[in-house]
């Protein structure tokens, strides 16, 4: 297609080496996402977006896609996008569906892929700078919870996502997918310390809000209403840690019926950032 900024590039043998970075994506021992692979070897730490969407905002994101590996009805799908001038040279693999799922492991139905390297690490007080609104994770381990997280984080007005200790990667591929490219997009950063890294929002006035199923704790509702909110969930079945929770100014439950003492995880983060929402204090 003229005036495209990529490179098109037709792949008729799944073995080409040009497309290494899209095999074997199911592979524990192979998958080029993963930044350590078993045994502890080095891995690629790619990252990997799934789909035309996430695609997409991988291409809008500080995420520099490198390659790209679709059928031609997917590439097509993004004419505009790959129009873009920061993707100046950037190869299109273009592949039938059936060399496609054998260069991937698997039939792939969202018929592109694109690929980036990871860029460098944000810190915790450069994306705090200018929040109101934060979501803070710890033992949050399941990839599909993080993903809902983020998108949840996106369409509900949170800034950024924090993690603490013995959290999943938020940038597996999964992980990625389930945001629909949202983790991409909402700045995340790792404190460096835990929970002592607390300290850093509450020097900014961050009201830290634990979410827990106390019945002695406030409702949500009764919680949020400072200029500023670190929401604080933890991994299903044990939530936060004492020392977590210890660490945090208020803690805060969701109001529950018929026996349910608690929501799964990314649910009852989407209700609290609702709720701020709701309290009409998130400001502009």
């Amino acid at each position: 297609m003229p005036g495209l900024a990529v490179e098109v590039i037709d792949i008729d043998d799944p073995q080409d080496p040009r497309v290494e970075d899209f095999r074997d994506l199911n592979s524990v021992d192979r998958r080029p996402d993963l930044p350590v692979l078993p045994g502890g070897r080095p891995g690629r730490g790619l990252v990997i977006a799934e789909g035309v969407l996430v695609a997409q905002r991988m291409i809008a994101s500080r995420f520099s896609a490198h390659a790209f590996l679709g059928v031609d009805k997917r590439m097509k799908e993004l004419d505009d996008d790959l129009r873009d001038p920061s993707l100046s040279g950037v190869p299109f693999f273009r592949a039938s569906a059936e060399v496609m799922a054998e260069i991937v492991g698997f039939h792939l139905n969202r018929g592109v892929l694109a690929v980036s390297r990871r860029p460098e690490v944000l810190s915790v007080p450069d994306i705090v700078e200018t929040a109101r609104t934060v979501a803070i994770l710890e033992g949050v381990n399941d990839h599909e919870n993080i993903g809902s997280i983020f998108r949840n984080a996106a369409g509900l007005g949170v800034d950024a996502v924090l993690f603490g200790q013995g959290c999943a990667d938020p940038l597996y591929r999964r992980c990625v997918r389930v945001s629909m490219g949202h983790a991409l997009l909402v700045p995340f950063a790792k404190f460096d310390e835990w929970p002592r890294g607390l300290d850093e929002l509450r020097s900014r006035d961050f009201r830290l809000v634990s979410m827990t199923p106390d019945p002695d704790a406030v409702t949500l509702a009764e919680a949020v209403d400072a200029e500023k909110i670190g929401f604080l969930v933890g991994a299903e079945g044990p939530g936060l840690t004492a020392s977590a929770m210890a660490s945090t100014d208020v803690k805060a439950r969701i109001p529950m019926s018929r026996g349910t003492d608690s929501l799964n995880v990314a649910t009852a983060a989407a209700v609290a950032f609702y709720e701020r929402v709701r309290s009409g204090t998130m400001g502009e």
